[in-house]
């Protein structure tokens, strides 16, 4: 297993987080992350990749704990969370040069290739100010695709894309799952997890509601809109069984 996550918990002061999170990650599989806005799939991410501490649980990465071997562990990972973090008065080139600095076999090459991968060559040479969400959205693929990551997680890496640049990032994602690497990916979307994902985790309410292979849902439901849907009723039904008939007022 490339990525090992164990009853990862993440809560804020406010009391939203994620809770109680459990899978693992092979090497060549897509997980996809689907829920609403709101439903923990950030906050999951971001403690996988260390830039929060849990609240309790463990995350292993390549067999390095994040948080006691945190250098270790995000050695061969690739991510992009939220918006791509570049410097806008530089130019695309320029932003990935920078990044390039932290990696020991990133070289010029490297950069193109990623540049090309992206559809970015083009533009390499203008300023981030003057791009797109778009456009932005294909820099931050690039960047975190630079050291040829083992481990790559997206963090709903369709957002600002249109149709075809969707279609790009499933191509993306399915290049660097045949080339061995793990693939975590979130999205709200259930129609594009269905179409790049091996297998499928549910999120709602900060919980994992489930965690199925595509093949799995596919032949116990019409879609993986249809899964989802049905997971969120059974834990709504078995949160309602759990309130006690005198919490329940007139409705006991």
């Amino acid at each position: 297993m490339i990525l090992e996550v164990e009853n990862l918990t993440k809560l804020y002061k406010s009391g939203r987080g994620a809770e109680e999170i459990s899978f693992a990650l092979g090497s060549g599989e897509v997980l996809g992350l689907l829920g609403p806005n709101g439903s923990g799939k950030t906050t999951t991410m971001k403690t996988i990749a260390g830039l929060v501490k849990p609240t309790r649980g463990s995350v292993r990465i390549n067999g390095f704990d994040v948080t006691q071997d945190h250098e270790q562990a995000l050695s061969k990972v690739g991510c992009l969370i939220e918006a791509p973090a570049l410097y806008e008065h530089m130019t695309a080139l320029q932003n990935l040069k920078l990044a390039a600095r932290f990696y020991d076999d990133v070289d010029m090459a490297r950069i193109d290739e990623v540049l090309q991968m992206v559809e970015m060559d083009r533009y390499k040479k203008d300023k981030v100010s003057t791009f797109s969400l778009g456009m932005r959205q294909r820099i931050g693929l690039a960047l975190a695709m630079l050291s040829k990551p083992e481990f790559l997680m997206l963090d709903e890496p369709a957002n600002g894309l249109d149709i075809e640049g969707m279609v790009f990032v499933r191509e993306v994602v399915t290049k660097a799952a045949e080339s061995g690497a793990a693939v975590l990916i979130s999205s709200h979307l259930a129609h594009e997890i269905e179409l790049c994902a091996t297998k499928a985790a549910i999120m709602y309410d900060g919980k994992l509601l489930g965690v199925e292979s595509m093949e799995q849902i596919k032949a116990t439901s019409p879609s993986l809109e249809d899964y989802f849907l049905s997971q969120v009723a059974k834990s709504k039904q078995g949160n309602r069984s759990a309130i006690p008939k005198e919490e329940m007022g007139s409705e006991a």
